[in-house]
């Protein structure tokens, strides 16, 4: 695991230019690192060791050095493609899988894409044809922007790195802001600062002659197929047994994250590891620690353990914010970080288990359907009066915002796992709003090609493209990473995803349970309170410390702030923290919203 920068053109003090960028990503590889720099291109490396330990550094190059690449992540089936590249005749110097890529780039070009299975961003440089191409993995594990500056591509695992690069210039994209708001996270592939984007998962560029082309090389498709309980319950057990069996593939012992959900839990009970590590808070009902060291015990697994104190967690946000590159409103980031922190400490690999939820439909919200199914059987009119009734009784009662809920269809009420202000509320508290884009406009291309699939399938696929890219694996990147600790995702696989596509939409989700099949198969390697354990995600007290003095007062001088004022009217945005404060509602996520990109404000573009 590593990080790299890079550009293109020939210009004054290369060598000098790229050792800043370097080093504003340290974080990602204080192992070693290295630079190619040519009249074209210009690229560096940061090195975290952890496959071909001796022999594995970069920028790597083919026999001749016609060929260079930069790349971070890991090739899981790496052993297997050189075996057919050497019988093909192409020598190797390194038992790293980078230089796997290198070769099988000669012999295929970017059709080299349908062999490789891993989480990666890389960048190969074709002398001879004088041309770029970077690419980012299937899913999105691994992050790559790029922007241009003067016809010259400007590219890296981070946008930090481009603070050093000369003429770039530092604006903040309010588009990105008004969708951020609503999202609570950046949604667009523009990203917060004007002119920088993200390729996004499953795409490559080709830059060549100052001109850049995308092509979409892989997209995820839900299609379900019939099939028996246990027959698909043997298939996502058999599929996730081999994808952990070659995430574990590594020069240096790898360790597990573990919380109290079952996605965490089955990867920690078959992994067959020695370490895993889980943090808590300070407060009741706030604190996995105990069940995590239960399961460990029982599974025969020493456990690593952090409480993380109230003053720490707050202390963090600054330094999250600033390596999480733009403002991530999810507030379990932090906690994130901590645990990280905890297992770079032991281990320079963890493995996390990310992308199940998304897989096999383990959110929460993806039974709404079913729990709205008494309303939406009646015609959409009737939906829509009934709905117009309820909202205005003066008082609420439960099962009141499910009348509302329901008299939408699930591309009107549903973008993705978080949904902070609706496009009124965020032009309400925005001091020039742009009116780009309703949520709807972000979510409609996306529903378009699931037009065939029931609800819930519809839901998955929204949070598979939008909210697993954007929030989940974003910190879990960026986290891991800012303590130098490489983080694999398991179930986040093409042939896991193979299998999770084929399954029935009531093996994943049904009135008994979410993630339905996935917990079947899970039974067979844990208890059965935890493998039908409700999802709860990172529980953190954000909303207890808002009414606290020490934190209200904190967060009010950010709401009042000149920063805050050219961009947000104040009242608004005060009356939701005093709102929230008085009992009058829980605007905590709201609140934490406007606070992250503030905090995030103050890092890169008042203290940078």
């Amino acid at each position: 695991m590593c990080g790299f920068t890079g550009f293109t053109g020939d210009l004054d003090n290369k060598e000098e230019i790229i050792e800043k960028m370097m080093n504003r990503i340290i974080h990602r590889g204080p192992d070693s690192s290295g630079i190619h720099c040519d009249e074209n291109v210009t690229l560096g490396f940061r090195r975290l060791s952890i496959i071909g330990l001796e022999n594995g550094s970069q920028p790597m190059y083919n026999e001749d050095g016609s060929i260079v690449i930069v790349f971070n992540g890991e090739i899981y089936n790496y052993a297997i493609i050189k075996e057919e590249l050497l019988k093909n005749g192409h020598i190797f110097k390194s038992e790293a899988d980078t230089e796997v890529l290198v070769h099988l780039y000669e012999e295929k070009g970017m059709d080299m894409l349908k062999d490789i299975r891993g989480m990666f961003a890389f960048v190969i440089y074709d002398k001879n044809k004088n041309t770029l191409y970077a690419v980012r993995d299937f899913f999105g594990i691994k992050p790559f922007y790029y922007t241009n500056i003067n016809g010259n591509l400007v590219f890296g695992s981070e946008i930090k790195s481009f603070l050093e690069y000369p003429k770039f210039k530092k604006e903040v994209n309010e588009i990105a802001l008004e969708n951020y708001l609503s999202f609570q996270y950046s949604v667009l592939e523009e990203t917060f600062f004007k002119g920088v984007f993200k390729l996004m998962p499953g795409h490559y560029l080709k830059y060549k002659d100052g001109k850049v082309d995308i092509t979409r090389y892989f997209e995820p498709m839900f299609e379900p197929q019939p099939m028996k309980l246990q027959e698909a319950i043997k298939a996502v057990d058999h599929s996730l047994q081999e994808s952990i069996k070659i995430h574990k593939v590594s020069d240096v012992e790898v360790g597990s994250f573990l919380s109290s959900g079952v996605d965490s839990s089955y990867v920690a009970a078959t992994f067959k590891g020695d370490k895993t590590f889980t943090v808590g808070f300070d407060y009741e009902n706030y604190n996995e620690i105990n069940y995590a060291k239960d399961l460990s015990k029982e599974i025969g697994i020493e456990n690593f353990n952090k409480t993380i104190t109230t003053d720490e967690y707050w202390d963090a946000i600054s330094k999250v914010q600033y390596h999480m590159d733009e403002p991530l409103a999810d507030p379990s980031a932090i906690a994130l970080y901590f645990v990280s922190n905890l297992a770079s400490k032991q281990v320079k690999v963890a493995l996390s288990g990310e992308g199940a939820d998304e897989f096999f439909g383990g959110y929460n919200i993806y039974k709404e359907p079913f729990d709205i199914s008494f309303i939406t059987v009646l015609p959409k009119p009737i939906r829509k009066a009934l709905a117009k009734m309820v909202k205005i009784i003066p008082f609420s009662f439960k099962g009141k915002n499910l009348f509302i809920r329901a008299s939408k269809d699930v591309e009107e009420r549903f973008i993705g796992n978080a949904n902070m202000f609706s496009k009124e509320e965020r032009e309400s508290i925005l001091k020039n709003p742009t009116g780009k884009y309703a949520p709807m406009d972000i979510t409609k291309p996306l529903y378009d090609k699931v037009k065939h699939l029931d609800d819930v399938t519809k839901m998955q696929y929204i949070d598979l493209n939008l909210w697993l890219v954007g929030d989940i694996l974003l910190k879990a990147d960026k986290m891991s990473m800012a303590n130098s600790l490489e983080v694999r995702v398991p179930f986040l696989d093409k042939e896991v995803f193979k299998v999770a596509s084929k399954i029935q939409s009531d093996y994943r989700v049904n009135k008994q349970a979410t993630k339905y099949v996935f917990r079947m198969a899970s039974k067979e390697y844990l208890p059965e309170m935890v493998s039908t354990k409700k999802k709860l995600g990172f529980p953190v007290p954000i909303r207890v410390w808002l009414k606290e003095d020490k934190f209200y007062n904190r967060v009010k001088e950010a709401f009042c702030s000149d920063v805050a004022k050219k961009y947000f009217n104040i009242d608004k945005i005060v009356g939701y923290l005093d709102n929230h404060r008085q009992g009058k509602g829980d605007f905590s996520r709201k609140i934490w919203t406007i606070y992250m990109f503030l905090v995030w404000h103050k890092q890169f573009f008042e203290e940078a």
